[in-house]
């Protein structure tokens, strides 16, 4: 781990008075306020990856600012990188008691001190930033204001595995909309990096809406377009809801979206299509492979694209080599994860793999209507799984359909814990996230 020492501790406090005066000569002389400190502990130390870069960082709180006058109160959440807020940029402001600070937004903070996640370059990954609190009467922002205390929240980025054979990582690009995350509700689809500089692939799932492509979750350089013709501050794309495979070409302002899924199929799964949708396949970047954490039962499958018989591939000789409308694959009943290579031509089926899977009375009746809603291990400790229609109720994440290794979430602060408390949820999809790394979890509905 790279470690280095980047800002020290500071003690920074404003004061200003202003009056103000009624259209009836009543005055209301403003004051100090007491007692305006932020109310919440903070951790130790923050682990940020960007695979929870929608999680909950931090839920700041504090007790509200009385400037003596029968006035709304505002408050800015500030963040600073140099220490002193000459560098201040708001993250976000509420007239209520509480503003929550999301683990891509601490990413970004860090990234502009200086840290990266990069193991072989010089950059720590390791430091720290603050943040305080301004009030002020009224909503302009003007006269009089107040700041609390500082809190300097140390963090760490974890550092990167290492990209995946190709080179890919993770992009500065990425997906929003109506038909990902409702216009950025939560943190944008990943893109990845190719071996050509200025071309970006996404493998994401859509629902009926409109989709534009922006840097770093922000809106300052964007671009939609129509046609697969691509320009900046664009039209929004329309989208139907499937899963896809998106190409941008941003040298020569192109994209292109075509329908692309692998997925599981069999007697083992879902009648050989009879049953439901093929069992899909998420994008592992790191190894440059798709995955699949299923529960199977006893019987026969293959693997094939966008649900189709066109292109399907079996296993001829039981050698793990995939082959073109090659033999069924017999399997025995039990949890699995897929791992499908096209690069090498090879398909590795894992019975040693727990498969984690939401359950609830906000999905399956606690297990009582069918299966848990199965999440796929797409990088160690990481799950993912998406998309869920959820119910109003509750849910909790257990390992292979069984109560022997469950997580709630007691205290309701993002963090798992085993045999937990009951997670509430509400109707309607999500995209879950779970990571036994960092105990840190998402369910992000739109």
């Amino acid at each position: 781990m790279k470690k280095i020492s980047i800002l020290g501790l500071f003690i920074f406090a404003l004061l200003s008075f202003n009056s103000c005066e009624t259209e009836d000569d009543v005055v209301f002389t403003t004051q100090e306020p007491e007692g305006f400190v932020f109310t919440n502990s903070i951790q130790n130390n923050y682990i940020l990856s960007t695979a929870t870069s929608a999680n909950l960082g931090e839920r700041f709180t504090w007790g509200n600012a009385d400037f003596g006058s029968p006035t709304n109160i505002t408050y800015e959440l500030q963040r600073s990188v140099t220490g002193d807020f000459s560098d201040a940029v708001v993250v976000s402001s509420s007239i209520g008691n509480e503003i929550a600070m999301s683990i891509g937004q601490m990413i970004t903070v860090a990234t502009d001190a200086g840290l990266d996640n990069d193991p072989d370059t010089p950059a720590p990954n390791t430091g720290s930033f603050s943040v305080r609190l301004r009030a002020f009467p009224g909503d302009n922002g003007s006269g009089t204001e107040a700041f609390s205390d500082v809190l300097v929240l140390n963090v760490e980025l974890l550092e990167s595995t290492g990209s995946g054979p190709g080179g890919a990582m993770i992009a500065e690009l990425g997906v929003v909309g109506s038909g990902y995350n409702n216009w950025g509700a939560y943190a944008d689809g990943y893109f990845y990096t190719t071996d050509m500089s200025d071309v970006f692939v996404s493998y994401v799932t859509l629902v009926d809406g409109e989709i534009k492509f922006r840097l770093n979750n922000d809106w300052g350089t964007n671009w939609g377009g129509s046609g697969g013709t691509l320009e900046l501050d664009g039209a929004n794309i329309p989208v139907s809801a499937g899963d896809y495979k998106i190409t941008v070409d941003l040298a020569n302002l192109t994209y292109d979206i075509e329908a692309y899924s692998w997925g599981v199929v069999g007697s083992a799964w879902n009648d050989w299509g009879g049953a439901g949708p093929d069992g899909k396949f998420y994008y592992d970047y790191t190894t440059d492979t798709f995955k699949k954490g299923i529960r199977l039962m006893a019987g026969e499958m293959k693997i094939r694209f966008n649900n189709d018989w066109g292109l399907n591939y079996g296993d001829t000789g039981a050698d793990g080599t995939i082959d073109q409308d090659g033999d069924n694959i017999a399997v025995s009943a039990g949890h699995y994860l897929i791992t499908l290579d096209l690069n090498a031509g090879t398909v590795t089926i894992d019975d040693a793999a727990s498969v984690f899977g939401v359950v609830g009375s906000g999905f399956n009746d606690w297990g009582g209507a069918g299966d848990d809603f199965a999440l796929t291990e797409i990088q160690e400790g990481v799950f993912y799984g998406d998309i869920v229609t959820l119910l109003d109720g509750e849910i909790k994440f257990r390992a292979n359909n069984d109560w022997g290794l469950n997580y709630g979430d007691t205290g309701a602060d993002g963090i798992i814990d085993q045999d937990g408390d009951n997670i509430p949820s509400s109707a309607g999809p999500a995209r879950v996230w779970l990571n036994t790394n960092t105990g840190e979890y998402s369910v992000l509905q739109f």
